[in-house]
């Protein structure tokens, strides 16, 4: 079976539409960034660096720090799929990711984005 593309897709490549999707919405870089700290415990220098080395999604999700716990609390559809019934774990981690940006950008109060 072939591996999926997206894996070989660069963070600093999606980082931009996440952004952009949040601030259209009116939300900010550092929400965005508050977000992606917390599902994978990066600092933001660590943040920054992914960004620089341009990693891609596979290597970002590896070289994650401390993924937190409560990830496994996101629940829902994203991209006509249920993110808890994702096999794969790569996958999973990157819809955990695009799921809490949406939430973002849907307006969602940080504390229930983050599962607070």
């Amino acid at each position: 079976m072939t591996e999926h593309r997206i894996y070989k897709t660069s963070f600093a490549s999606v980082y931009p539409l996440y952004l952009a999707k949040a601030e259209r919405k009116g939300r900010t870089r550092a929400e965005v960034d508050e977000v992606i700290l917390w599902l994978t415990g990066f600092s933001p220098q660590g943040l920054e660096d992914q960004l620089a080395r341009r990693t891609d999604l596979r290597t970002f999700f590896a070289e994650a720090p401390a993924p937190h716990p409560a990830r496994a609390d996101i629940k829902g559809v994203i991209c006509g799929v249920r993110v808890e019934e994702i096999a794969d774990p790569l996958m999973r981690e990157i819809r955990y990711l695009d799921k809490l940006i949406d939430e973002l950008a849907k307006g969602k109060a940080m504390a229930k984005v983050l599962r607070g």
